[in-house]
């Protein structure tokens, strides 16, 4: 993707992809219902790291995992990420950075499928300096490859984007989505279209050091249908936080965090539906997280 953004209060912005993020974590992060996962992460003494994740749908009873390896030359600005999961897919990421030129990345992603012999690579070039983050992505394919391009600008806090996606094999603009943003300190807004027929946006507010609240909401052109939720977190101590959400199908989410010590931290939640809290169909979830 080709990102661009300007953030009065950052030097080096973020990429396109995470505007309105701390609303999206306060939704997204906490949570893992239907889910039993377990997740280990460990580093060798020669600075390879190790990560390997195992889960189970407790709706479908399938299981699945993966093994990463990460592995960094700093001095060259080389970093190394190989991944096999249970689908017997094998994908490879190397990217360099502040080589060339000071903020400049160049990454190539490839993927295999020995199953199936099918073959996949992505190229990725990204340059950030003072308020200006832009790059470019490309997505090759037998047909014809597709080009991935964004852009944020921001002035004292406001910020104005654009991301495109465009197939050369068809001639054809595949994706056309605008954002605007306005960031402070504790507050956050984001807006976006997507398509011109997918419109969305978010608030995020630090109420204190321990509450967070968001709100967001989304609706599709020709639909009367506005989708809408309210979520926060809050700290319970510097060891446990739980999170709570809810949307306009009633359908209630609960999480619950906590640091056993360090490097060992389990989370437990929940999916209550609302309108059916009698009739069963409710989700729980257990997460263990281990890291050394």
């Amino acid at each position: 993707m080709l990102f661009f953004l300007f953030v009065c209060t950052m030097a080096v912005p973020p990429a396109y992809s995470d505007l309105g993020k701390s609303a999206k974590d306060i939704f997204n992060k906490g949570y893992g219902y239907g889910v039993l996962k377990l997740d280990v992460k460990t580093k060798s003494q020669s600075g390879v790291e190790f990560a390997t994740s195992g889960s189970n749908n407790t709706d479908t009873g399938k299981s699945g995992g993966h093994l990463e390896t990460k592995y960094k030359v700093k001095e060259l600005g080389l970093s190394f990420n190989q991944k096999w999961n249970t689908d017997n897919t094998l994908t490879t990421e190397i990217t360099m950075e502040d080589q060339l030129a000071q903020g400049l990345k160049l990454g190539l992603d490839t993927s295999f499928v020995p199953n199936t012999g099918k073959k996949s690579a992505k190229l990725k070039t990204a340059y950030k300096r003072d308020f200006v983050n832009v790059g470019c992505d490309l997505d090759f394919d037998m047909a014809g490859p597709t080009v991935h391009a964004a852009a944020v600008l921001g002035y004292e806090g406001w910020l104005a984007g654009y991301q495109l996606a465009f197939d050369t094999a068809k001639s054809k603009l595949t994706q056309n989505n605008f954002a605007l943003g306005y960031k402070a300190g504790d507050f956050q807004l984001h807006t976006n279209v997507n398509d011109g027929t997918e419109f969305g946006g978010s608030i995020y507010q630090k109420v204190n050091s321990n509450l967070e609240t968001a709100v967001h909401l989304a609706w599709t052109a020709g639909s009367n249908n506005t989708r809408f939720g309210i979520g926060a977190k809050y700290q319970l101590d510097k060891d446990s936080s739980v999170s709570t959400k809810v949307n306009n199908a009633c359908l209630v989410g609960v999480g619950y965090t906590h640091t056993l010590r360090t490097g060992v931290k389990l989370t437990l939640s929940a999916l209550i539906d609302g309108k059916n809290v009698n009739g069963g169909g409710h989700k729980v979830g257990m997460g263990f997280e281990l890291e050394a």
